[in-house]
């Protein structure tokens, strides 16, 4: 005599087993995407690197926000082409620009329609002394970190990149390194397109502290054990600063 089979609890099952395997092919792809940001990055892809962005994506950098297909490629196929391959899609001889994505954190929304992400940005550059056409807007080799806590849309049932949010905390110059770097002064926006030919959409206030300021970019996901969302007010670190004399 065999046993009955319970269907219904079957069917409960393998609806689990559905969500869970939708659940990792998001995140999967999420992780993914981030990744070949990054590749295209490197290489001076900057076509390729617009093509990874949702319809309305947006970026935020320098103080400026950058807002859909024409306002990205003002950004990454107007000024950073111009800085880094001087105009050309695509690596060019002595260049170095490496960026890496790393200590990924994918939090997919209920719907699997959305999703937010935290990765942290390494990056060596610089020029080759070969290179005959070295930049004076660039050091000649240097480090570079941030911290992207990006969002991401599925569009068409593909997943793209809705907001590209860079938190740069410190450069240095590679001979003398971070322990010597002096916070970044930058050149932050101060002029919207079409004031600025390849200026933003916007202007936001907000200003990061660079290193040996220590600034903690607030985390999109809560405490995986008790569950509670990070609380600025509740850091009880040391930042002190120096000073003179």
């Amino acid at each position: 005599m065999t046993d009955s089979i319970d269907v219904a609890a079957l069917m409960t099952r393998l609806e689990t087993v559905e969500r869970e395997l939708s659940l990792l092919k998001d995140v999967h792809a999420v992780r993914t995407l981030q990744f070949q940001y990054g590749y295209y990055m490197d290489k001076g892809l900057y076509d390729e690197v617009v093509d990874l962005f949702a319809t309305t994506g947006e970026l935020y950098f320098m103080g400026g926000i950058f807002r859909g297909r024409e306002g990205l490629r003002r950004l990454y196929c107007g000024r950073l082409r111009e800085i880094f391959t001087g105009g050309h899609n695509g690596p060019v001889f002595g260049m170095l620009c490496d960026h890496m994505q790393l200590q990924d954190i994918v939090s997919i929304a209920p719907d699997g329609l959305s999703a937010r992400g935290r990765f942290r940005a390494f990056l060596q550059g610089g020029s080759h002394e070969s290179k005959p056409d070295i930049t004076s807007r660039l050091p000649l080799q240097w480090w570079e970190a941030g911290i992207y806590e990006n969002t991401y849309v599925k569009e068409g049932g593909i997943w793209k990149i809705q907001t590209n949010d860079y938190n740069m905390f410190w450069t240095a110059e590679f001979e003398r390194g971070w322990a010597h770097s002096k916070p970044l002064s930058g050149s932050f926006f101060e002029k919207t397109f079409p004031d600025d030919p390849q200026g933003p959409d916007a202007l936001f206030e907000r200003r990061p502290a660079f290193w040996p300021e220590t600034p903690v970019v607030p985390f999109h996901y809560p405490h995986p054990v008790t569950g509670a969302p990070w609380d600025a007010d509740r850091t009880d670190g040391r930042r002190e600063k120096a000073v003179d004399g």
